[in-house]
């Protein structure tokens, strides 16, 4: 039997789907992720010896690459199809290191989507490793190896073992940090509005308008008095009639911070979770009648472009599924910025006529609802533009201007597929059809008090935005920093919301006083730029290391010997432990937090932390509780459980201040 091309991808879920399209003229192993790294136990970037890389073979691999070197020995040629990325380009140069003495024929190949014409279009064209691109990914390795295996002692020194900090992690928990500091400095100030509503001829429904303050300010309500009194027994007139149609643009397809947004707010999917899903859909789903096959392109990727295959396809479905008059026209669209890993296409569905609807029965509920938004997401990027009809009018008396306006839809365009971001457009069938021929009477005034509200704390959708925006990290990265800096205890989840903890405040004190280079998001953003040089090959990778590790070495040495030790007191609660009479603590562990008594270890008593819902029980009148079940799922019961067996899905419509 003839040796046969050997084709090495990193999933086991790959090697399925890749199998089925190729047949048995190919053998398809897995090398499952990396199989040559940095150790743990130590640093592995020699800084005496000019930062030279320590790898080894990772602990439990032995048995893989064994395997590998055996079907590489006996293959005609080896194909080395890790994904398309950098990561993706380190580990087929590692694999092509330890596979070079078993078989010298290792050639690299990459595709966006896992399909029969993908991969077969990139066995017919392999190339050599890109040297630059595993330099770029060395780059990082070795800067992260660096910051966080020299700061992370020194946070186990100052503070206590089991804290951790990074290039991009700190510089991240920094922009909540920086950001919940604004929120708490923040001081309101107040102002008003002023609401006119006129009856408009014989007409049943009142015109509302609003006064235009830009001319005239209400800083409080002595000012609007002043209004009011200058208004008393005036006429009130049409003065400005304008009605425009207006266009709102198809978004563009999703990059992978667009998708981890999107998915928070619409589906309010963590980053974590959306790209689990999305590596799922990738990589390759079982389908009635078409076996394994992958759903979507590289998930990975800052660049909105599409192909023009993919492209041409998705015109000429919408023209047949929708009419030729909802094609968008063809024009390019760059991201704007730089940084853009342009060899990437955006996410999109692997093929457009693999509609949500014909692959729903084929997918769990989670995978099928984040396939349909990224579907929907590319199939209006394709599509005409969404056009209504913005009517403004203004209403004068005595030099006060009050204005309304209102929208009409005029053709729904990209719409009628992706309506996410739909604008809540005023329609006034009053505004649209006045005229000056009509008696405007009866004036009624509605004045109201506001205040001006902070900047709102984070979101994981808004820090992914954030992060893309200051230039922290890259797409890869987003999702596994949050989850890291959430691990570590420095921020918490409530609700949507992210909320740094007194734990995560020393940690950033401490960098900012030691390292505050870590912490600076510019620098972090300038760090990533270098790398980027190093991926087009305009600078040598170690020159980026020689540059930054000295003195950034240097500051936590200084930081280690003069720094003082800091205590981190764990949050005290009202709750009173039933066996010593202590205040009782929030503590951290596997599962969460939960409450321990402060007197450990002479008392050991803990309890689950109950989150208040802030509702009353509608059967007992007791306070709600936010419970989970195993699987995660949330749900409202009553705190005088058993007694009381009140439970339900919903947030009960009660409010506990009644």
């Amino acid at each position: 039997m003839s040796a046969r091309p050997l084709i090495i991808v990193e999933s086991p879920t790959k090697v399925k789907t890749i199998k089925r399209f190729l047949g048995s003229g190919y053998d398809v192993e897995a090398s499952g992720g990396h199989v040559r790294d940095l150790p743990k136990s130590r640093m592995g970037i020699d800084i005496a010896n000019d930062y030279e890389p320590s790898y080894i073979a990772i602990r439990g691999k032995g048995e893989t690459i064994r395997t590998l070197k055996e079907k590489a020995k006996k293959a005609s040629k080896v194909y080395l199809a890790t994904d398309p990325d950098r990561e993706g380009e380190a580990i087929a140069w590692h694999l092509q290191t330890l596979l070079q003495s078993a078989q010298p024929k290792c050639s690299r190949i990459s595709f966006n989507e896992i399909t029969k014409d993908a991969v077969k279009n990139a066995i017919a064209s392999p190339r050599a490793i890109d040297e630059n691109l595993v330099d770029a990914q060395q780059a990082r390795r070795a800067l992260d190896r660096v910051t966080g295996y020299s700061v992370s002692p020194l946070l186990w020194k100052k503070v206590k073992r089991g804290l951790s900090a990074g290039r991009v992690q700190s510089s991240t928990l920094n922009l909540i940090c920086v950001r919940e500091k604004e929120i708490e400095d923040f001081v309101p100030e107040e102002y008003w509005s002023l609401d006119l509503s006129l009856a408009v001829s014989d007409r049943k429904e009142r015109l509302v308008l609003q006064l235009d303050t830009k001319e005239h300010p209400l800083p409080d309500e002595a000012a609007v008095k002043a209004v009011l009194k200058a208004l008393e027994g005036k006429d009130f007139v049409l003065t400005e009639k304008d009605t425009q149609r207006k266009h709102t643009h198809a978004p563009l397809p999703f990059t992978t911070s667009t998708l981890q947004q999107e998915a928070s707010r619409i589906l309010n999917f963590s980053p974590s979770k959306t790209m689990r899903i999305a590596q799922n859909l990738y990589e390759g789903v079982r389908l009635e009648g078409e076996g394994t096959v992958g759903l979507i392109t590289y998930l990975r990727t800052d660049s909105t472009r599409i192909s023009q295959e993919a492209d041409a396809a998705a015109r000429e479905y919408i023209g047949e599924a929708y009419g030729r008059n909802y094609v968008g026209r063809p024009e390019s669209a760059p991201k704007a910025g730089e940084h853009i890993q342009d060899a990437h296409e955006a996410i999109r569905p692997s093929s457009i006529r693999r509609t949500p609807q014909s692959v729903r029965n084929d997918l769990g509920r989670d995978e099928y609802r984040l396939y349909k938004l990224i579907w929907e997401r590319f199939a209006a990027s394709r599509m005409a533009d969404y056009e209504y009809d913005s009517t403004r009018v203004t209403v004068s008396a005595d030099g006060y201007d009050f204005r309304a306006t209102a929208a009409v839809p005029a053709f729904d365009g990209f719409r009628l597929v992706y309506s996410a971001d739909e604008e809540k457009a005023k329609k006034d069938k009053v505004l649209k059809s006045i005229s000056e021929e009509d008696r405007l009477s009866d004036p009624a005034f509605e004045p109201k008090q506001h205040f001006t509200q902070p900047l709102p704390h984070y979101t994981e959708a808004s820090l992914v935005q954030a992060m893309e925006a200051c230039g922290i990290g890259r797409p890869s990265t987003y999702a596994p920093t949050i989850a890291t800096l959430s691990d570590r205890h420095y921020i918490l989840k409530e609700g949507r919301n992210l909320f740094v903890t007194e734990l995560g405040e020393t940690v950033n004190n401490i960098i900012l006083q030691s390292v505050p280079m870590l912490a600076d998001k510019d620098f972090t953003a300038e760090m990533e730029t270098e790398l980027d040089k190093v991926a087009e090959g305009d600078t040598e990778w170690k020159e980026v290391l020689r540059s930054f590790c000295p003195p950034f070495l240097d500051k936590v040495e200084t930081a280690s010997k003069n720094l003082e030790r800091v205590k981190v007191a764990d949050e005290e609660t009202d709750e009173v432990c039933e066996l010593c009479g202590r205040k009782m603590v929030i503590k951290f562990g596997p599962h969460g937090r939960f409450l321990a008594c402060p007197g450990f270890p002479e008392c050991r008593n803990t309890r689950p932390l109950l989150e208040k819902a802030g509702c009353k029980c509608p059967k007992c009148g007791g306070e709600l509780i936010i419970r989970k079940t195993k699987k995660g799922r949330r749900f409202y019961a009553c705190e005088n459980a058993p007694e009381c067996d009140f439970m339900s899905w919903n947030r009960p419509k009660t409010d506990a201040k009644k």
